[in-house]
């Protein structure tokens, strides 16, 4: 008679594959799935659960998160956990924790702001090795996987310099790259609407990246544009993948501003025709209609050349000031998220020195400080000293499902917990039960089965992860028990930090870190390498 530490009986199981649910009963043992089928009667456990009426699905992985530095302070990720989230992916849009080069930190820690998430951070790495493995010395609440910084490697290299990286430059971010790999990155992200990203051309993306394949290593990228430029910055995207022949993966895919909305039906059609062509392309997306970025990405390109102490400088000229008001009220050659919303479509939730400010509109905090919404935005970037965050109000609901419902796009939530004294966008606790209660059970855009699918199998293909996204003999134990009736997401833009309903246990690495609806207390997560 088999023997089990934990036994699920009596579940709906949704296996992760996307294949009709089944009737059936789990067993784990020493971390993993060590049985699937009938059991009941023919074994004995340790604990056993009788979850008839609730379904058993694999657990969550978040493909997109900014958790890098929240994982450092404990409880900062318990949000990904009340969601049923097991595995997070960090490193994204560009900057990661690791490389760090002594002569730039400075910079790099300046321009981290608000995704340290209020945390001290030590700096007591230099590799991405030694990051990983300090990681490792911590209790995770998740398991947690990195990619490595385009931006991160480059400011390593040759801090915020706007200018194209000489053959020397290129080749030491080259090895720094293949450091990284060696020691376990799923990849090179980029975020090239930031900087150092937006100094990057496309060749220099190119040579960088071309160290990809011999890793099986895939490209993450923050396309160039998510507005007016959406369609080209998506084929650079595109083109970077078939010349490396390498996986490309798009993140948080959407047409950002008014006139841009629909765009995405053209860009879900080219990463068909890719695929058709051979390159292998997949996306993902978080499922609101508002984004979250700093303030300073209102900011034009130019201004971000040196890093955040000299955009202050700049902002403090008057002279200087007046270029930077006209060219954000008129430019529309770089992603210019002030077009992009308006006043009224910029909610503040990060002004660590200004904290009366978060919360609140842009035109209600420009209100309050006598002055117009672009002066405001400026003078609040000025006194938070370039930590400070925004919720962008920038997409449409008809894309929103256009996107999520598209076989090659999975669920990511962008997101960064907040830190004390910190507000946050709703996804950071609400993105995977919204999708399950919201899209799939009630307005029925894809089945139960592909919702999980989405969250499940398919970032685990992305990822490498063999082990994971599937419910298997063989397989991790990492699942995730939820009333699909029930499950719901709590979080608004105004209460951002009410918590899911209808998930009753999260079990990582086969050890419940969620149990009947609470909290254990306990950190069971490891750093996964590729």
């Amino acid at each position: 008679m088999s023997k089990f530490e934990t036994l699920f009986i009596n579940a709906k199981i949704i296996d992760g594959t996307g294949a009709p649910w089944y009737r059936g009963d789990v067993g784990l043992n020493d971390g993993r799935i060590t049985a699937v089928g009938k059991l009941s009667g023919k074994c004995t456990a340790q604990q056993t659960f009788d979850i008839s009426g609730f379904v058993l699905s694999p657990g969550f992985i978040d493909i997109h998160c900014h958790s890098d530095f929240a994982l450092l302070q404990k409880g900062l990720c318990d949000s990904k956990i009340c969601q049923g989230v097991t595995t997070q992916v960090i490193g994204h849009c560009g900057i990661s924790a690791a490389p760090v080069s002594p002569q730039y930190l400075h910079l790099l820690d300046s321009y981290t702001g608000n995704t340290k998430a209020g945390v001290d951070v030590p700096w007591s790495w230099t590799t991405f090795d030694q990051w990983l493995d300090f990681l490792s010395s911590k209790e995770l609440p998740t398991n947690i996987m990195s990619c490595v910084g385009q931006g991160t490697l480059r400011i390593a290299v040759m801090g915020f310099e706007k200018r194209r990286a000489s053959t020397e430059e290129l080749g030491r971010m080259q090895t720094l790259l293949e450091e990284s790999l060696e020691s376990g990155a799923a990849g090179l992200s980029t975020g090239l609407i930031y900087p150092p990203g937006l100094y990057t051309d496309e060749e220099e993306l190119a040579i960088l990246s071309s160290v990809l394949p011999r890793y099986n290593a895939t490209y993450f990228s923050h396309i160039r544009n998510e507005g007016s430029h959406l369609v080209d910055a998506l084929n650079e995207a595109v083109r970077l993948g078939e010349r490396n022949n390498m996986a490309v993966h798009i993140s948080h895919h959407k047409a950002a501003g008014k006139k841009n909305w629909g765009t995405v039906k053209k860009t879900l059609k080219i990463m068909e025709e890719a695929r058709s062509r051979g390159i292998d392309v997949t996306a993902d997306q978080y499922p609101y209609v508002a984004g979250c970025s700093t303030l300073r990405a209102i900011l034009p390109p130019w201004v971000h050349e040196g890093g955040v102490p000299l955009i202050l400088e700049r902002l403090k000229q008057p002279e200087t000031r007046i270029r930077i008001i006209e060219e954000i009220k008129t430019g529309d050659d770089w992603e210019n998220m002030y077009l992009n919303c308006g006043a009224e479509g910029i909610l503040l939730i990060y002004t660590p020195f200004t904290p009366e400010m978060q919360k609140l509109s842009l035109v209600e905090a420009a209100s309050r400080m006598g002055l117009d919404p672009i002066n405001a935005v400026i003078e609040l970037i000025i006194r938070n000293k370039g930590c400070d965050g925004a919720v962008y109000y920038m997409m449409c609901e008809d894309d929103v499902e256009r996107v999520m419902k598209h076989p090659l796009v999975m669920i990511g939530s962008d997101s960064i917990p907040a830190g004390a004294g910190m507000s946050c966008h709703p996804r950071t606790n609400g993105t995977f039960p919204r999708v399950l209660g919201l899209y799939a059970r009630d307005k029925q855009i894809m089945s139960m089965e592909e919702a999980v699918r989405k969250m499940t199998s398919l970032p685990a293909m992305r990822l490498g992860l063999q082990k994971k996204g599937i419910i298997r003999e063989g397989m991790d134990g990492d699942i995730v028990i939820f009333n699909e009736d029930l499950i719901q997401d709590r979080a608004n833009y105004k209460k951002p930090f009410e918590q899911p309903v209808g998930i009753s246990h999260v079990v990582i690495n086969g050890v419940f870190a969620l149990k009947n609806g609470n909290l254990t207390g306990l950190r069971p997560g490891q750093v996964l390498r590729k």
